[in-house]
């Protein structure tokens, strides 16, 4: 909440917190992650001393108005007593009522140059430490290994590296001079009230016990019926989701009534806790303006027994209730910034929980350089497992001459995207070991390695940028030509050509400018480009029509000519050509060799594939 909305509802009446916020996300250490968020507050040390400073006088010259204008209306009361009494010479001192003027503008004006240096200094500490958290989140995301990223949704490391670091900033810049401000502004007005009049001090402070009495009370009941608002918005969004990604189903099955029934099921409960949390929240102002104004009564009676007894001035009444008013404004700014501080908090320690997070292996201190690779890959007694307790792959022998096509079948879940994982070091073998060209790819730096390898996946990715940009990704300071030519090869240039912006075509950030099988051309131009030793194909044309999936051949052929490739296949008919067959299942290479030797053994690939041609064959024959 801004200082402005806190300042008006302060302005309304009363001295109790008088604005009800939903439950804060709390840390699980809080005390923790808050010293380990203020170490990163160290390095601008003298400017936060700077920002304190500026609060403080910004806060002492506010607090000190009401006193001056509390003494021009004294100096103007009794100029006009003592004209009413008649007494010879009675004048209103107009000349010290304007000194308090003069005095309260210059006052005023240094006030809001000692908030506006506060706000700027606050605002480049606030961005510089939240810079450098971007920063670090962004290096250590790339020093993170693969499993990190399978076992997280990219929602949820979005929401940590963007959504978080900003909660963080937004508090540093508005939170941190509040709570400064607020400490003050509260400290200085009880002072001055102290100044003025203990009596009506602690008549004001008697009637305090009232509204943390009922704060306690709404806050009890509320927050509860404010947690449901908040499920039964997250199960609103959940089902709103579901029906507009599935709409075409839901229609085809004529699910529509269930589909509106079960929201209007959940929107029912929705409007049931939010109209209570939000009449709850809503009556925390009327009770406080009520408290308050019995505080006011108490004040205007008690003090205007005291002017009469001319104990105080009258002046000090209208000063003492301006103080009254304002000694509700940090309390009601502690109150929230409170919980805001502790959904910063929150955030900070998901920041930390990436950063904290275990890292990939590093290189060894020496690292070897393949100086004239050629893509001779052995596996040696390779062991691996995701958990502790469930072993995937184990004693895993494979021998892959330079040059050759091998390609890795077998069901879903038996390890082959494990096998090329385990290839390009995106996870660590847990026993044996693996060498490209009789290195030990753990002597090897990640880099040189991953050099080593091109990857064209069934799910292609490209980025918002020309195509000419993103066929340039595969490989530093191409130049045009070079880029032209890996197009022709793989048969992409021609489509790129049609297009009205040609090579300058801008993708769009979902690609849906070009069709399935012309961003898969993109990709192999771009593994083309990258002229690596070692190819990865995965079943790049299980998603376009039979006319594109020809030139996609074409354009694979072409790709993998003279370099070792591992191809994952889905479609046994596509692979019947290749030099080295691998069978997996359960994590184990169960059989290996051509396609014509396995057919002749009529194990486990013969099965594999007699089911899938007759599978194919009685489709055909149903179309």
């Amino acid at each position: 909440m801004s200082r402005e909305e806190n300042s008006s509802r302060g302005r309304a009446g009363g001295w109790g917190p008088m604005h009800m916020r939903m439950p804060a996300q709390k840390a699980r250490d809080f005390r923790g992650t808050f010293k380990r968020l203020l170490a990163y507050l160290k390095p601008h040390g003298i400017t936060l001393i700077v920002v304190f400073v500026t609060a403080l006088l910004s806060t002492i010259f506010t607090i000190i108005a009401p006193k001056l204008m509390g003494d021009a209306t004294t100096k103007l009361f009794q100029g006009m007593m003592m004209k009413l009494k008649g007494v010879p010479g009675a004048r209103i001192d107009f000349s010290y009522i304007w000194n308090i003027v003069v005095t309260l503008l210059v006052l005023y004006v240094l006030s809001s140059l000692f908030t506006y240096a506060m706000q700027y200094l606050m605002s480049g500490v606030s961005q510089k430490m939240v810079y450098v958290l971007r920063k670090q989140v962004n290096e250590k995301l790339a020093r993170l290994p693969i499993s990190y990223f399978d076992s997280h949704t990219y929602g949820e490391v979005l929401s940590r590296a963007v959504n978080d670091s900003e909660n963080i900033s937004n508090t540093l810049q508005q939170s941190l001079t509040a709570s400064i401000t607020s400490i003050v502004t509260l400290l200085g007005v009880i002072v001055m009230m102290l100044t003025i009049s203990p009596l009506l001090t602690v008549v004001l402070l008697l009637t305090l016990p009232l509204s943390f009495v009922g704060i306690s009370v709404i806050t009890r009941r509320s927050q509860g019926y404010f947690k449901q608002q908040q499920e039964q918005i997250g199960h609103l969004n959940g089902h709103v989701e579901e029906m507009f990604t599935g709409h075409q189903i839901i229609k085809s099955y004529s699910r529509e009534a269930q589909s509106v029934q079960k929201f209007q099921k959940i929107n029912n409960r929705l409007y049931d806790s939010a109209w209570k949390a939000q009449f709850l929240s809503g009556i925390m102002m009327p009770l406080m303006m009520f408290v308050g104004n019995i505080g006011f009564v108490l004040i205007s009676v008690v003090g205007g027994i005291l002017v009469v007894k001319r104990s105080i001035q009258i002046g000090d009444i209208q000063a003492f209730i301006q103080y009254a008013r304002q000694f509700g404004q940090p309390l009601n700014q502690i109150a929230n910034i409170s919980n805001i501080i502790q959904s910063t908090v929150a955030s900070a320690e998901r920041i930390f929980e990436i950063l904290d997070e275990k890292e990939d292996v590093p290189d060894l201190p020496t690292v070897s350089v393949l100086e004239h690779p050629r893509g001779h890959v052995q596996f040696e007694d390779v062991g691996f497992r995701y958990k502790e307790d469930k072993p995937l792959i184990e004693h895993m022998n494979i021998d892959v001459k330079a040059g050759q096509q091998v390609a890795i079948v077998g069901p879903t879940g038996a390890g082959k995207t494990t096998l090329v994982n385990l290839l390009m070091r995106f996870y660590e073998c847990r026993e044996g070991k693996i060498f490209v060209d009789g290195m030990d790819i753990t002597k090897l730096k990640r880099e040189h390695l991953h050099h080593l390898f091109g990857m064209v996946l069934q799910d292609t990715w490209l980025f918002k940028g020309t195509i000419r940009e993103n066929i340039a990704y595969g490989r530093d300071g191409a130049s045009e030509e070079e880029i032209i030519r890996a197009a022709r090869a793989a048969h992409a240039d021609h489509f790129i050509r049609t297009l009205p912006d040609g090579y300058s075509t801008v993708l769009n950030e979902e690609g849906t400018n070009i069709s399935q099988g012309q961003k898969q051309l993109l990709t192999i131009a771009r593994a083309l480009l990258a002229d690596p030793v070692i190819l990865i194909l995965d079943e790049a044309t299980s998603s376009v029509d039979t006319r594109t999936e020809v030139h996609i051949q074409k354009a694979m052929h072409e790709l993998m000519q003279n370099r070792t490739s591992f191809v994952i296949a889905h479609r046994l008919s596509t692979i019947q050509d290749a030099d080295l067959i691998l069978v997996m299942n359960h994590g184990q290479v169960i059989e290996q060799g051509t396609h014509q030797s396995l057919l002749e053994k009529k194990g486990f690939y013969a099965e594999l594939y007699n089911s899938q041609f007759a599978a194919e064959d009685e489709e055909k024959g149903v179309v």
